[in-house]
């Protein structure tokens, strides 16, 4: 775990040049700030905050991984090694067939969540001890990082289980090189804290539950939808209907203090669904909490890595439902699929079903004489903006959105017996529009909603695809749900963790490899 902590110093000298090493490491400064200058003003107290939402954005690639490369929804079809374009998954395919090992870990060092975790830990340092700001801009700033702490730790949890807890700032100028192992605190210890943090953030955060810049920062109630998710999953173990009540009242609780959140029901755009329009159109109503990525500022270029295909390669397919052949003007994806959705995926959703053509794109190769046939699908989702003739990925990510919330809240009223039929519905009534006949579409109406657990897993599927829920809800749920979806089989009960990377266990020599896997 060495080069982990030599990411946390590096991470700590480059949001705001903070930890100066140079007269322990013999290293020259990135910049002229240190420590002794900064925390002087409420300005540079803001600064340091846009810093880890900046950092909190350039993870969204590891959140997309951990979340939901594993679970089902990509891969290539029967008989096939690649994609149906010809361009090969170069090692993405082990998260999908379920085959990762200590050196091909799927997601290396944590995700490298460690090095915000330890930018979160100064900034609740310095908020604690220093008297710059104003207390009201002290109490939300501390709602910010330990809700986003809490957020982190339960990445790492869900994952890893068994996890190394570090809460205090590690300090370049005072760091010992030579006494850096750090073992794994038990999965139990570290649910404890992310609850602690949880509340430790809600008391901070307190009557104010402004959501701010456009809904990308942290916010309360961003932490009371990471508490409801957390307390669902204790629910479906130990915790029973008392801790579905507590994520009942943490949704009712947003829903109550947040009146302007709802599902985005109206298109600003005649062309698009308003499903489709959501994820263009920003700010919108719907979402609580986003990455932001903005045109010559940052673009989420995770997705032409794996999820898009080459522009000149997918110009030889065809849209059936347009009729055409795509083309390289309007049809730029300019990327690698690496990773395409797989076609059983996207015939599970109905056809009147708004969410699918919006979701998912799909390719069909046309013989002289014939019929369309299908070639393969790819995730359409995020579709960027076209930029001097280049597409640009500049759509915001979602971390929470009130569709979440609604759909948490199914779950929480299914865990106590009651019914979710309002929360179903309402997501429901927007994915089909005109189309919705509360008879057909309308639970408890459709095949399938007899087994309400599976129905609401099935409503979160076709509703999050490309935004990293899948694979969490199929574990939050419970173990039998992964292995009714997903190759993973009980006898492989292991790999419901995620493997450790060689790199990590060779510097943190009190780590140990996740049960199940390959030791080092």
């Amino acid at each position: 775990m060495k080069n982990n902590y030599k990411n946390i110093i590096a991470a700590a000298l480059l949001v705001c040049s903070l930890g100066a090493c140079k007269k322990s490491l013999d290293l020259k400064p990135i910049s002229n700030l240190s420590d002794d200058t900064f925390w002087k003003t409420s300005d540079q107290y803001d600064a340091f905050v846009a810093g880890i939402h900046s950092k909190f954005r350039g993870h969204s690639k590891n959140f997309m991984f951990l979340g939901e490369m594993r679970s089902g929804i990509f891969g290539n079809d029967p008989g096939s090694s690649a994609s149906f374009t010809g361009e090969a998954s170069q090692g993405l395919e082990r998260m999908w067939l379920q085959t990762l090992t200590l050196d091909a870990a799927g997601v290396i060092t944590y995700g490298t969540f460690y090095s915000n975790i330890n930018q979160l830990n100064l900034l609740i340092h310095r908020l604690n001890t220093g008297n710059v700001v104003t207390e009201a801009t002290k109490k939300y700033e501390l709602g910010i990082a330990y809700g986003m702490r809490a957020y982190y730790y339960y990445q790492l949890y869900r994952s890893w289980g068994n996890t190394v807890i570090i809460t205090d700032f590690i300090d370049a100028a005072n760091l010992d090189l030579f006494n850096l192992a750090k073992a794994a605190s038990p999965a139990a210890d570290v649910m404890k804290m992310i609850k602690e943090d949880i509340d430790l953030s809600i008391q901070n955060f307190g009557t104010d539950y402004s959501i701010k810049h456009n809904k990308g920062y942290w916010s309360k109630p961003a932490t009371l939808m990471l508490k409801a998710d957390v307390y669902l999953w204790t629910a479906h173990r130990t915790g029973g209907s008392v801790d579905a009540t507590t994520a009942k009242t943490a949704l009712t609780d947003i829903q109550t203090n947040v009146p302007a959140l709802n599902l985005v029901t109206v298109s600003s755009n005649s062309a698009l669904s308003p499903f489709a329009d959501l994820f263009s159109t920003k700010p919108n109503a719907e979402f609580i909490l986003a990455s932001k990525y903005a045109l010559n500022e940052a673009e989420m270029t995770f997705i032409p890595e794996s999820f898009t295909p080459q522009t000149g390669l997918i110009a030889n397919y065809y849209d059936s439902l347009a009729n055409r052949k795509f083309n390289v003007t309007t049809d730029n994806y300019t990327g690698q699929l690496r990773a395409p959705i797989r076609i059983g995926v996207y015939r599970m959703f109905n056809d009147k079903d708004t969410r699918k053509l919006a979701t998912i794109q799909a390719a069909y190769s046309k013989p002289l004489t014939g019929n369309y046939i299908m070639a393969g699908v790819f995730l359409k989702k995020f579709q960027g903006q076209q930029d001097a003739a280049s597409r640009k990925y500049t759509n915001d990510y979602p971390i929470y959105r009130y569709a979440d919330l609604l759909l948490l809240l199914a779950e929480a009223k299914e865990v106590l017996g009651e019914s979710p039929a309002a929360e179903i519905n309402a997501v429901r009534a927007r994915a089909y529009g005109v189309n919705y006949n509360p008879a057909v579409q309308g639970f408890p109406n459709m095949p399938g909603d007899a087994n309400i657990k599976q129905a609401i897993l099935q409503e979160r599927l076709f509703e999050f695809i490309g935004e990293g829920k899948r694979w969490y809800d199929l574990r939050r749920m419970g173990d039998s749900f992964v292995y009714a979806n997903t190759a993973i089989t009980a006898a492989d009960a292991y790999k419901l963790l995620w493997p450790v990377d060689r790199a990590t266990l060779t510097n943190n020599k009190a780590l140990v490899q996740t049960t199940g896997y390959s030791q080092f």
